[in-house]
């Protein structure tokens, strides 16, 4: 796990590559790799590669990059890892004709398979990964971001030059770099607390979706291509039993969780006493001469918002015979951590669940682990919200057209027990648009409350529009491919297009890579991920239980009362929190943002807090907060 970035001067008009730029790119990302750094120029000027390392696979200096190949015309900075990189180099010693420099580098395996097979090496590769990787013969520098979209990757295009980076900051150390907000994607934002790919909130700023390629080459001309869908390797298991089903899931995860046991540096697991992080602790801990390391995040004090889950968590790491860890947090470790969450995000992620995935992982840092294993993922492939429930009932009834359309959905929306009227029109509004009615896991406001809370100027900018521009193109390519489009489906497939890359692993990757520890998610290994799409709709919400099937399969594997138990997802108390000191500042620091910029309607944010809306508060004020931070 590392951070990259690098410059091409693809124009011959361009100025050639600035090597104290490049430079100043790399340390910005010192916490991404605090293991060492390098940078390469060619000798032209004309390209840039620089490097943060973070060892964890090959810790010898020779697996250092940027890395090349015997004649120096590929050059490659990777971050990330690729767990079959073993067998992959097997194969391709049985070919011959390489020169390994390094004893078992994973990086070295990407430059030699990328010799043999050219782009379309990333088919081999089983893991996460982001990588810039320039081929001389060619002339031609290629992005990659791995399947699901694990690590991140940001580029910018201006004046005959590419720029890219892991992360915006470094970006921004270009001086030419304006610092200006994107309209469109602050619009987004305020529907799905993050940006949806290529979008970022920086205008000029783009980032890569995840399973795509780009390709820059010397006339400056760029292609982006999808290299993976995954309707393209689904194989449906209709009319296969639930136990064949089950039993084959538990031995993909079981692949999967051994295959992110690959490290040269101390691994442990995020344990919060859910199902999902339960499964990952056992599995880790099969085959283990000495105990799992694992980790827990609880608060002090209690609140009805949020409920503790440690003895859950304790249950777990009894159970496996755990090196167990945990730390209570309070309102004060927010507020105080709140300047460098901002600093860390590059672009807002409003999600509260940044601040324990912080705090957890410097937890595990701190007492000598690097890497650790985390549960994102599975409730999003195996219906285990019960949001979701809910949802599928609402959806069931938008598709009923011989009934009273208003009458079923506004029953059906007084059934979420929130935001009532206004969710039971926005569904309606959806519906009768011809759209489904779940665009995303992470809904921030409703069409209707985001044309309040928007200025006059934005207000008329955006007449007319909504964010089903963002999730159209989801839509068609779901169509156009699913298997069984399914209304289950579709909600997985949105969310592993947008909740999931530009949300959900991204508060892991910056969040965790705050403190120099990397995240590794078993479940969403894309063999797993294909193999979970490969299951019918009816097998996944079998007598309306959530996760049915994941459930069916590791019973046995970790305890009953852990798999039967109420879902309770990883959250944060910030409803109670805002009726103290953090309403207090967030009011303050949206005061001062709405009288300095023109974004919001002071009023209609003002509305938010009068109602003791809490959570719409902490999605306005992580805006406010990045602005004063990166644009202010």
């Amino acid at each position: 796990m590392c951070g990259i970035t690098g410059i091409y001067a693809y124009s011959p008009d361009a100025e050639p590559v600035d090597r104290a730029l490049l430079d100043r790119m790399r340390d910005t990302m010192v916490h991404r790799g605090p293991d060492g750094g390098r940078t390469w120029l060619a000798d032209d000027g004309r390209i840039g590669l620089a490097f943060r390392r973070l060892a964890i696979i090959d810790l010898a200096e020779t697996a250092m990059q940027p890395m090349s190949n015997e004649d120096g015309s590929i050059r490659l900075v990777f971050n990330g890892e690729i767990y079959n990189h073993a067998a992959i180099r097997r194969e391709l010693e049985e070919i011959g004709g390489h020169v390994w420099r390094t004893d078992h580098s994973d990086t070295e395996t990407i430059v030699h398979a990328y010799e043999e097979w050219g782009i379309d090496c990333v088919h081999r590769f089983r893991g996460m990964f982001a990588f810039g990787l320039w081929d001389a013969r060619r002339g031609s520098l290629w992005l990659v971001r791995d399947r699901i979209g694990i690590k991140p990757l940001y580029y910018t295009q201006r004046d005959g030059r590419l720029l890219f980076a892991s992360e915006i900051k470094a970006l921004l150390q270009d001086p030419r770099q304006k610092r200006a907000v994107h309209d469109e994607a602050f619009f987004h934002y305020l529907s799905f607390l993050t940006t949806p790919a290529p979008q970022t909130l920086f205008d000029g700023i783009k980032k890569l979706p995840g399973g795509c390629w780009l390709r820059i080459d010397a006339d400056g001309r760029m292609t982006e291509h999808r290299y993976w869908e995954v309707w393209d390797y689904t194989q449906p298991l209709t009319g296969v039993p639930d136990a064949e089903i089950a039993e084959r899931l538990l031995a993909e995860l079981r692949t999967a969780v051994k295959l992110r046991k690959v490290s040269d540096v101390p691994v442990g697991v995020f344990l919060s006493g859910g199902i999902d992080s339960s499964t990952n602790a056992a599995l880790f801990s099969e085959g283990e001469n000495r105990p799992v390391r694992t980790f827990s995040i609880g608060y002090a004090g209690e609140y009805q918002s949020y409920q503790n889950e440690l003895h859950y968590a304790r249950q777990m790491a009894k159970l496996v015979n755990a090196e167990h860890h945990e730390l209570l947090l309070t309102q004060d470790d927010l507020i105080n951590f709140l300047p460098q969450m901002v600093h860390l995000q590059d672009e807002p992620i409003a999600d509260p669940v940044c601040v324990p995935v912080y705090y957890v992982s410097k937890l595990a840092r701190d007492n000598g682990v690097i890497v650790c294993q985390v549960g994102e993922g599975s409730d999003e492939l195996f219906c285990g919200y019960p949001h979701w429930k809910r949802m599928l009932d609402v959806q069931a009834k938008a598709d009923w057209p011989w009934l009273d359309l208003p009458k079923m959905l506004a029953m059906a929306a007084l059934r979420l027990r929130k935001r009532d009227h206004r969710i039971a029109y926005e569904y309606l509004r959806r519906s009768l648009a011809g759209q489904p009615v779940f665009w995303g896991g992470a809904e921030a406001f409703t069409h209707t409350e985001k044309l309040r809370l928007l200025s006059p100027r934005l207000r008329r900018a955006f007449a007319g529009r909504t964010s089903w521009e963002a999730v159209e193109p989801i839509y068609q390519r779901f169509q156009a491919k699913a298997w069984e489009p399914s209304a289950l489906h579709w909600m997985t497939f949105v969310d592993l297009n947008m909740r999931l890359p530009e949300l959900l692993l991204m508060r892991v990757d910056k969040m965790s890579m705050g403190v120099s520890l990397e995240g590794r998610v078993p479940f969403l290994d894309h063999k797993f991920v294909e193999l979970a799409l490969s299951i019918p709709t009816a097998v996944k919400t079998r007598n309306g239980v959530l996760k049915s099937i994941l459930k069916q399969s590791v019973r046995g594997l970790i305890p009953d009362e852990l798999i039967d138990r109420q879902k309770q997802g990883f959250g944060v108390p910030v409803y109670e929190w805002f009726f103290d000191r953090l309403g207090a500042q967030a009011r303050k620091d949206l005061d001062e943002f709405c009288q300095q910029t023109d974004f919001l309607d002071p009023k209609a944010v003002l509305g938010h807090f009068d109602r003791g809306e809490g959570s719409k508060v902490w999605y306005l004020l992580n805006f406010a907060l990045w602005w004063k931070e990166y644009i202010g």
